[in-house]
């Protein structure tokens, strides 16, 4: 398997992963796999789709996570492009001093109102997935080159239900959430009336 058909492979996969759970539009940076790192030119990367979205709220992995019990590493692409993603979200989007060459192709400087932090940690929201834990199952099987032959449903079942314990929910996604601009604040510079 050469490098460029497994980009292809899982690139392909994402969109229909991304088909499943109604993403309109997937953007892929085209990093190297296996040795990602948090340079200044990911962050750039970054900072560039953040203020081309302008999004309210970013949701990203935990760069602190290293081990989730005793059989598992957390895999350092995914602690790079956490580490990156919140980087770029807070303080890099937001200040308009910071990749002011952005501006030439008409994006200003941006801050999203909360980043959601998944992870199995430190969570103080929890999310009622109770209605879509199918459609996420679907989507994971979307990634067949990742899967192999291991059905995700058992396991993926198990976590939600193990966070919703006591929640009055079936399945739970669990976040930590970080309030970088309050609502009225947010109401304020934007324009816009948040949902009750």
């Amino acid at each position: 398997m050469t490098r460029a058909r497994a980009t292809e492979i899982r690139e392909a996969e994402q969109r229909t992963a991304a088909q499943i759970v109604g993403a309109q539009e997937v953007v892929f940076l085209r990093q190297p796999d296996g040795i990602l790192q948090p340079t200044i030119e990911l962050r750039k990367m970054l900072v560039r789709e953040i203020r081309r979205f302008r999004p309210e709220v970013v949701v990203t992995g935990d760069p602190t996570i290293v081990w989730a019990g005793e059989d598992y590493i957390n895999h350092p692409d995914h602690r790079a492009a956490a580490t990156a993603a919140l980087d770029a979200t807070f303080p890099a989007a937001g200040q308009p001093n910071l990749f002011e060459e952005l501006e030439q192709e008409g994006l200003y400087a941006h801050k999203p109102r909360k980043v959601y932090v998944s992870g199995w940690g430190q969570t103080d929201v929890f999310v009622n997935i109770s209605e879509t834990i199918d459609i996420k199952i679907a989507a994971l099987r979307a990634h067949k080159s990742q899967m192999g032959d291991w059905d995700p449903e058992p396991r993926i079942r198990e976590w939600a239900a193990e966070r919703a314990r006591g929640k009055e929910m079936d399945y739970a996604e669990g976040f930590r959430v970080i309030t970088l601009e309050s609502d009225e604040d947010w109401e304020k510079n934007h324009g816009r009336v948040l949902p009750e």
